[in-house]
Formats: C-alpha cells, structure tokens, sequence
C-alpha cells in the first residue's frame, strides 16, 4: 500500500511541474490546530498574511527538509517583503510530532515557519480538506521508539491575505518561479 502510495504521490509531483492557479477549486484556509507550548492556532492567527502551506513531517529524510530550506529561501529572497508571508509545516504524523518538536524544527529553516500539529481526527480532516493524501505505518505500542514509515503526497498551497486559495506549485518548483507567482500577492 506505502508503495502504491509513493507512486501516486511521485505522479503528483510530476504533475505539479509547475505554479498552478487553484482559485475557486481549493477551499479557503480553516483550520484549528495546535502551535507551540499546545497553544491553539487558527486560520485568523494568519489574516492579512500570505500563507505557505506544506504537508510533511519533522523525521522526514529528504523531500520535507529540503521542501523548508527552498521556502526559506524564497521568504529570505523578498528581504523587507517577507513579514507579509507566513509558512507553515503541517504536520502528518501526530505520534512523534508534538508542537513544540515540530516548532524547533521549522526554526531552523526559517523565523517565518509556524509547526502545528493536531490529533489524528484533526490531521485527516485537514488533509481531506486539501486533497492531501497520506499513510502512516501504526507505531507499535510496545516499542513506542522503533521507526516506522510515512508517505505524503507533495505540494505547496499558497493563500492570500484573505485565505483564499490562490495557487499550487510542486515542492520542487523553482525558486524563481515560486517568488513570481508570490510577488504579486504582495502589498
């Protein structure tokens, strides 16, 4: 199933070769989830930001780190510009992402990422939400330690200041790409 997943997850990423405008086919950004210190974080802590939104989890070996660095390269890149942009790391595995975790780890990427996490009924209705698709192996109860697996498929939301939902791009789009399609959202 994880490998069926990684093949779906793969085709998405070829599709999203490029910035796709997604207005009037994506919902709105709402969402009720749980920031650092387990502080509750909404849609309004964002209002009159651009938002970057990206699905992963922090023990990703590869696709979500360097998904992190690219965006903090873009928000680095709008120098005066990037207080207007908030990105945030959603996080799909529950079980070994609490806030705080989850916090420390987009800090290192970039002081504009917010971390959040949220029980598993809350992460799969967020999901669904945004037509994520994800798969976590049941850590085993018994050896709360041991690795298991996770696949996520891969993409980058982009909403206004107003919420809206304004364009998709694949997480490895360029980064040229990415900041013309956020410049003119900028004020």
């Amino acid at each position: 199933m994880v490998a069926g997943l990684a093949l779906w997850v793969g085709g998405l990423s070829l599709a999203l070769a490029a910035v796709h405008p997604v207005r009037g086919f994506l919902p709105d950004l709402n969402f009720t989830l749980q920031g650092a210190g387990d502080a509750a974080v909404t849609q309004q802590a964002f209002a009159g930001k651009i938002v970057l939104m990206f699905f992963g989890y922090a023990s990703c070996p590869d696709i979500c780190p360097t998904t992190m660095a690219q965006l903090a390269q873009v928000t680095e890149s709008l120098g005066d510009k990037a207080d207007q942009v908030r990105i945030l790391f959603i996080s799909v595995d529950p079980h070994r992402d609490t806030p705080d975790i989850l916090q420390t780890y987009v800090d290192q990427f970039d002081r504009h990422a917010i971390g959040l996490t949220g029980d598993e009924a809350a992460i799969a209705a967020l999901a669904r939400r945004y037509r994520v698709a994800y798969q976590i192996e049941r850590p085993d109860a018994e050896h709360p330690d041991a690795p298991y697996e996770v696949a996520h498929s891969r993409g980058i939301y982009a909403f206004d200041q107003q919420g809206k939902a304004v364009w998709l791009a694949a997480d490895g789009e360029s980064q040229e790409d990415l900041l013309a399609a956020i410049r003119p959202l900028l004020r």
